[in-house]
């Protein structure tokens, strides 16, 4: 037999004897697991529903913003943006549809790759171990098909681990690192710890280590540019609305209880390392994902959290299971797999936090439980399906019958809104959440909400002391009133809402030199010239902060 019919042989019977695996049969049972549970609880969620906002902006032409004539960056991915985009330029199904279908993609891909990275890491027969906590835990069947970008995160730390086991293509894996930045800023913790953990297991040289940070690096770096000069900030709108450079150590502390506690989480994470060390490999390849885990979580803490149950603690959580995704099943190991997979089935089918039936706005919540009882939809995917929720259905009403351009306000007191007067060539919605009615009227009504994730004014705008995780910040929509509007009654001729004295504040403030700052870098027409100005004001931009309260803030 010849060398090449030798090689030939050797090809085929290689596919073939990895069908015939047990450890094939027991990844691929595993993902379909996933998937079907994830299925199961498919749903949007309004955050992401803010980001097919942007989405069908770029689609249309308007660039990637969220609102027509102003450039705020009111998505906190734009890998997970430009994605949806590009695929949204295939006719077929309706955004959401595609949004949900492709988060699930990404989410059961980036669970394939981190049990193939196991698989590799161990290098013979394994069975699933971690893959049946990120199964069985309710956080991350949710978030799956939620229209955020959590699946995309699994997809590239999934990735980026199966890259640094198998050891080869070391550009190619510096390249998939350095997108850790775009999935989501604070990846780029995760990014560094495996970058480093990729020298460390190739021993560059200098100069080709060097060459390998370049690759890396290019990318995000030609972002963070056109970040900086389109958007005049250094960071996402939503980073600064959500004030991710504060600490608050003890609301993030409670956060990870609240994922830790309810499924007894400190009873199988323990019993996968002790079976991680019985079967020793690679130190780096072990501790590497831990280190960026605990990275990753160690940021969540100290920002204070989020308001979504689990959400924010699923990357650090994905992260620190890749070593024990898939374990070998030996004697000293069987017991503690058998654990873990009893565990999984309670907590699959039992364990669930003390408020998933709560349906509460405040604090943390079960946030796919609360939208789905609020639309009245078990599985509420499409914008129009959020029309089940009172204020949205009349947010989207009012806009609707408002046949010239003008300024709606909203009244919690009286539950029901108020038009004022603008001399601005559009109608100006100030809104709460407002990811569905921002996909539900027309790409020229500006949409504004009062916690800054996009709005240019809010975000910049001082937080509620012991405000709500992820939502600590609320304009009142007189500064709205304010920017857009030229009088201080409704065009019934009557005071509403606010007193003349507050929007006639607000009006003032926004004469002071901050506040022009921002409206100028994000509402000026964009040249050249303004792209440069852009970029070197951003770095004292970011940090501009003015009293949420008009009559503080007019003092400038």
């Amino acid at each position: 037999m010849t060398t090449a019919t030798t090689a030939t042989t050797k090809f085929v019977a290689a596919p073939a004897t990895w069908l015939k695996s047990p450890t094939t049969w027991l990844t691929f049972a595993t993902l379909a697991l996933y998937a079907y549970l994830s299925w199961r609880r498919r749903w949007m969620s309004d955050d992401g529903l803010l980001v097919l906002r942007t989405v069908r902006q770029i689609l249309a032409g308007h660039g990637p913003v969220f609102n027509v004539g102003e450039r705020v960056e009111a998505s906190t991915s734009p890998l997970w943006t430009w994605l949806l985009a590009a695929l949204g330029t295939i006719p077929g199904p309706a955004l959401e549809w595609l949004s949900v279908g492709t988060g699930l993609v990404c989410a059961v891909g980036g669970l394939f790759f981190a049990m193939d990275g196991a698989r590799r890491l161990y290098d013979g027969p394994v069975v699933p171990a971690g893959a049946l906590i990120v199964c069985a835990l309710p956080p991350f069947r949710d978030f799956a098909t939620s229209g955020l970008e959590t699946g995309l995160a699994m997809l590239w730390i999934g990735l980026t681990w199966r890259l640094l086991v198998r050891g080869k293509a070391p550009k190619a894996t510096a390249f998939v690192i350095g997108l850790g930045v775009l999935v989501r800023p604070d990846l780029a913790l995760f990014s560094i710890v495996a970058f480093a953990a990729l020298v460390l297991l190739r021993r560059p040289s200098l100069r080709t280590g060097l060459g390998w940070l370049g690759v890396g690096i290019a990318l995000p770096v030609a972002y963070q540019v056109f970040r900086m000069g389109y958007y005049g900030l250094l960071v996402p709108n939503t980073a600064l609305a959500k004030e991710a450079g504060t600490s608050n150590w003890s609301r993030g502390f409670d956060y990870l209880l609240d994922l830790v506690d309810p499924y007894y989480l400190w009873l199988p994470i323990p019993a996968l390392a002790v079976a991680a060390f019985l079967s020793r490999k690679s130190r780096i390849l072990t501790l590497a994902p831990v280190a960026g885990a605990v990275l990753l979580a160690a940021y969540v803490v100290r920002v204070g959290g989020d308001f979504m149950h689990g959400r924010m603690l699923l990357p650090a959580l994905f992260a620190l299971l890749l070593p024990v995704m898939a374990l070998p099943l030996t004697r000293k190991t069987f017991a503690l797999l058998a654990g873990v997979a009893v565990w999984s089935v309670a907590a699959a089918g039992w364990l669930r936090v003390p408020y998933a039936n709560d349906h509460a706005a405040v604090g943390v919540t079960d946030e796919r439980a609360y939208w789905s009882w609020v639309t009245g939809h078990e599985h509420p995917v499409l914008a129009s399906d959020f029309l089940g929720e009172p204020v949205m259905r009349a947010a989207v009403e009012v806009t609707d019958a408002t046949r010239e351009p003008a300024v709606l306000v909203y009244s919690y007191g009286e539950k029901r809104w108020y038009t004022f007067p603008t001399d601005r060539p559009y109608v100006t919605l100030a809104a709460d959440s407002m990811g569905a009615i921002s996909n539900l009227v027309s790409l020229d009504v500006r949409v504004h909400d009062g916690y800054g994730l996009a709005s240019d004014l809010g975000s910049h705008s001082t937080s509620i002391p012991g405000g709500r995780p992820g939502h600590s910040k609320w304009l009142t929509a007189a500064w709205e009133i304010a920017d857009a509007g030229h009088g201080d009654v409704a065009t019934d001729g009557r005071m509403h809402v606010f007193t003349p004295a507050e929007i006639e504040a607000a009006r003032q403030a926004l004469r002071c030199q901050s506040e022009q700052d921002v409206l100028t870098s994000t509402r000026s027409p964009l040249t050249f010239s303004r792209f440069v100005d852009n970029f070197a004001g951003s770095f004292t931009r970011t940090g501009i902060r003015f009293d949420r309260d008009p009559r503080v803030a007019a003092s400038c």
